[in-house]
């Protein structure tokens, strides 16, 4: 396996051109065990019966904690310079999609 740091102690992080172009997904899909947090990223279509996951990722908790925080200062950085993203409630006259539960 290749050092991935160069001589200043920073990591090199290669993107691939297939993984450059993205993954799009409407759906993302938690669970969990006490060791490991997964996520689904889903695409639905409409008309269509059956849902594909695009991708799954695989975190360990501490993980999954770190990306929570880097998404909340990243949205409040979005936020900031675009505005508010606004979510509707449920049951504000519109009921969740898909009211899914799960753990692994």
């Amino acid at each position: 396996m290749e050092n991935q740091e160069n001589n200043n102690g920073q990591l090199q992080i290669e993107l691939k051109e297939d993984v450059a172009q993205g993954t799009y997904s409407n759906l993302a899909i938690i669970t969990h065990s006490s060791s490991e947090f997964v996520f689904d990223f889903v695409r639905v279509l409409p008309g269509m019966p059956k849902a594909g996951v695009q991708s799954r990722v695989v975190m360990v908790p501490e993980h999954a904690k770190r990306l929570l925080r880097a998404l909340e200062e990243n949205i409040a950085k979005y936020e900031r310079v675009f505005g508010e993203i606004r979510v509707p409630q449920e049951g504000a006259g519109r009921q969740a999609i898909f009211p899914l539960k799960g753990e692994a």
